[in-house]
């Protein structure tokens, strides 16, 4: 519909009131919903209601699954506790059952040599062997000698529980578990505990050992967290897709209802949707600038202070160098902080070139892990482009990463060559591939990822081969991103 344009010395006429094609947007004075808005909730109001059935049965789905599943785990987990523990106990049954198979009920000489032999067998940080009498009293406990010779019959434990009386009436018929809470040893905290007792019927004894399970219960418990997560994550997208498809409806009834401008309202949908796709690509790029670099800075942070932990507790003057290393990285963290929030891309490679970078990475690599780590290059002279340096070398980052936390590698390659097609970084380590499944060489998360993304933006290829004697990772970046002769002056200045 072409509208009339008025001759220049006609006098306007005011506006007032909307055109009856046009339907307006905002609520009529009399309360009452337009036409526009009717269709507006007609179609939306039955999308909410799909989205929000579809994520509760999701979620419920998910959780039921879950929980399956660590019922499951924790079934495992418990039955290899109690597997270590029957194991300890036939040890020590070996240890002492001469001794037991030829002495008398009253045989005192025999018991204190069992007793002694108890005493002496102990594993790990808190395992030991204890024994009781059928009266209550405890004959042996190595870890615990406030207990020996005092009688527990009746005693109610931390949680409520008369452990010695529930240990005494297991013993009597042949042997079995108990699970109770107890306290640890070493720390004197309470946790769950679980034993395994058998009964040495000529003497009337108990004999048992136990294992702390609070290993087991922090991985349920970080299962547990983990579904919960996942659920979360599930409505954050069913709202994130319902929303983008109110937002569609809301477009297209805009674009029904306002038909006269349809021109200038697609116009103005494409340029909103370019600003949102520039602000996503921003926000993407962002990203992956925090996570392959300051990310990376930080998890040699992190290593360097467990190797400093370690040293203190094992009395090593070394500890001060790791942990003087470990403030040298956070330190280099807040200078990455920095330099992103400054220029948001790695300056040294504008600096430097991608060799001398690529030299400095692996070399700072080497002595933070004790990787043997070497880099095979030519002169490249700035030849490759800002994308292509920046790309290659975050890709260079975040293998390296990979191999210090997942592959247990020993050596390292990186080869950094041109070629007819363009040029090539090749990194190949001789750790345990991708068979591990749990790290980002095994599961193809975020870091593998972002590789992907990264080479992919300037048009290139990235393989990964995975084998038994380690992985290798080739980025390919095209011949368009390699500087003509006469753009290296331009580039370099």
């Amino acid at each position: 519909m072409f509208r009339k344009r008025p001759h220049p010395g006609t006098p306007a006429r005011p506006r007032t009131a909307a055109r009856p094609h046009q339907l307006p947007l905002s609520p009529r004075r009399d309360g009452r919903l337009s036409y526009g808005q009717k269709i507006f909730l007609l179609a939306t109001v039955p999308l909410l209601l799909s989205a929000l059935a579809i994520a509760l049965l999701v979620a419920a789905q998910s959780r039921q699954t879950a929980r399956e599943e660590i019922a499951f785990l924790e079934n495992e987990l418990i039955a290899a506790k109690k597997a270590e523990l029957r194991n300890y106990l036939s040890l020590a049954r070996t240890a002492f059952i001469n001794i037991y198979g030829r002495a008398l009920p009253d045989d005192d000489s025999a018991k204190l040599a069992v007793t002694q032999t108890l005493s002496a067998m102990l594993y790990g940080q808190d395992g030991y062997f204890f024994v009781y009498d059928y009266d209550g009293n405890n004959l042996v406990s190595p870890r615990r000698t406030e207990l020996i010779g005092r009688n527990w019959l009746g005693v109610a434990g931390p949680d409520g529980q008369k452990v010695v009386d529930k240990m005494i009436a297991i013993a009597r018929k042949g042997g079995g578990y108990l699970s109770y809470e107890w306290p640890r040893p070493s720390s004197g905290r309470t946790e769950r505990m679980v034993s395994y007792v058998i009964g040495l019927q000529d003497w009337r004894w108990v004999v048992g050992t136990g294992v702390f399970i609070d290993d087991v219960l922090e991985t349920i418990a970080a299962e547990r967290a983990e579904v919960e997560a996942r659920v979360r994550r599930t409505f954050v997208y069913i709202g994130a897709i319902t929303m983008g498809a109110l937002l569609l409806v809301f477009l297209s009834g805009l674009f029904i209802t306002l038909r006269e401008r349809r021109l200038a309202d697609a116009k103005l949908m494409a340029l909103t949707q370019r600003i949102v796709d520039t602000q996503e690509e921003e926000r993407s790029r962002v990203a992956r600038e925090l996570h392959d670099g300051i990310s990376q800075i930080l998890v040699g942070v992190r290593y360097a202070l467990e190797l400093a932990q370690r040293r203190l507790r094992a009395g090593d003057a070394r500890a001060g160098e790791s942990l003087s290393r470990g403030i040298e990285h956070l330190k280099g963290a807040i200078r990455e902080v920095r330099r992103i929030s400054h220029a948001l891309r790695p300056g040294a490679l504008d600096d430097l070139g991608l060799g001398p970078a690529l030299q400095s990475l692996t070399e700072d690599f080497a002595h933070r892990t004790g990787i043997d780590c070497k880099l095979e290059t030519v002169v490249f002279r700035n030849r490759l482009d800002e994308e292509a340096r920046i790309a290659l070398y975050r890709i260079a980052q975040e293998a390296l990463t990979n191999v210090e936390r997942h592959a247990g590698a020993s050596q390292v390659r990186i080869e950094l060559y041109g070629h007819k097609r363009g040029a090539t970084l090749r990194i190949s380590d001789n750790g345990c591939g991708m068979a591990g499944g749990a790290g980002e060489e095994g599961g193809g998360g975020l870091g593998l990822r972002n590789m992907q993304e990264r080479i992919e933006q300037i048009g290139g290829t990235l393989r990964i081969l995975a084998s038994s004697s380690g992985l290798v990772i080739e980025a390919t970046v095209p011949l368009s991103h390699i500087l003509p002769p006469e753009e290296i002056g331009k580039e370099s200045a």
